[in-house]
């Protein structure tokens, strides 16, 4: 086992250095950058991530702004027309553009190599911090939406796959496949109009994860309105993981149901709830459990982003939206990293999970 995850390890270094370099290129061709917003923003034609025109040298962190127009110029920028060069060329260094483009990759990946991410362009903060402020947001609501969908689709996965084909299972499979279908966001916006004060009822807040006299309240209270809170986010981020975590459990039943030694169990007598929950259940909860690392870590890293924004809560998944929009480089790839080495690193946990619940399994000798 020590050989096999040494070599997960080692692969993950050239998958992670493809994802930076495909990512890098990428941008390059990418339309618009920091340079070209900076320009839009000193001439009041900047539309920012969340829609707002700024412009008249507003500030754009870093002291990157503010700087006297000049006169004509033959910048290759759209836009700077009127602005002394010697000021385009400064943008250049304080960016990092003046370097060619392997030069900055290479430098990227030695710095992100001890985990150095630098600045933001537009905000006088380190991305480290930056992160280290929006992950407990992220974190909260990717804990709460798998505790909830793996508590809810479990038994009901596992009532299904005992019902399998009987008007239960049928039912519950429709229902199953609608929420499957109906996209996060939609239902988030769906539970706003009815919830939240959209058309119907004002029950539960639209914003934020707590109240502003959050300090005031006692202990009880504060657990009360952070649940009032997450209530609409949370269920809105399940939907989906929901669906797809009941019919995996399902299936999994399903294929252990009908396996001979619970044909062999039932014949010595043992009852359907001492076949289920006494053979059947270690061996058809080996795939779901095994993925829950992963459930956990794409759900407040990836189905996060568009829940975030709608809700106005204040974790990576608006960080990186407004990162991308703004073309925040060192942020957008500094999340990326984290998020795929994470995703690496949790793939293997998952592998490895699966050995500690069945030790029969041998990803050393699958290998070979």
């Amino acid at each position: 086992m020590a050989a096999y995850i040494a070599r997960r390890i080692l692969l993950m270094i050239p998958t992670i250095l493809g994802i930076m370099l495909i990512s890098f290129v990428i941008v390059q061709f990418a339309p618009g950058g920091p340079i070209e917003r900076i320009l839009a923003q000193l001439q009041g034609t900047d539309i920012g991530a969340t829609g707002r025109i700024t412009g008249g040298g507003g500030d754009l962190g870093g002291g990157a702004a503010r700087v006297p127009a000049g006169g004509e110029t033959s910048s290759r920028y759209r836009g700077a027309q009127g602005l002394d060069p010697g000021f385009i060329r400064q943008l250049e260094v304080q960016f990092g553009f003046d370097k060619p483009p392997h030069e900055r990759f290479l430098k990227m990946i030695v710095d992100y190599a001890r985990f150095d991410f630098g600045k933001s362009f537009f905000r006088d903060v380190s991305v480290l911090q930056l992160i280290r402020e929006k992950l407990p947001v992220s974190i909260t609501l990717g804990l709460w939406m798998t505790l909830l969908s793996y508590s809810i689709s479990i038994p009901l996965g596992i009532r299904k796959a005992v019902k399998d084909g009987r008007p239960f299972d049928v039912w519950t499979s429709a229902v199953v496949i609608v929420g499957y279908a109906i996209p996060g966001f939609l239902f988030a916006i769906l539970l706003i109009v009815l919830f939240a004060g959209g058309s119907f009822w004002q029950i539960f807040p639209l914003r934020g994860l707590t109240s502003e006299n959050w300090n005031e309240l006692s202990l009880g209270g504060k657990i009360l309105d952070y649940l009032w809170h997450i209530c609409l986010p949370v269920t809105a981020m399940a939907l989906g993981a929901f669906a797809t975590s009941t019919l995996l459990t399902k299936n999994s039943f399903l294929d252990e149901i009908r396996k001979q030694y619970v044909l062999t169990a039932r014949m010595k007598g043992l009852s359907e709830r001492g076949v289920l929950y006494g053979h059947v259940f270690r061996n058809a909860m080996l795939i779901v459990v095994a993925g829950f690392p992963g459930a956990f870590i794409g759900s407040f890293f990836a189905g996060s982003l568009l829940i975030e924004t709608i809700f106005s809560l204040d974790g990576l998944g608006l960080l990186s939206f407004e990162s991308i929009v703004n073309r925040d480089y060192p942020v957008v790839f500094a999340n990326l990293y984290i998020f795929s080495l994470l995703g690496l690193v949790v793939n293997l946990l998952s592998d490895l999970t699966y050995v500690w619940i069945d030790p029969r399994i041998d990803f050393e000798t699958r290998e070979a």
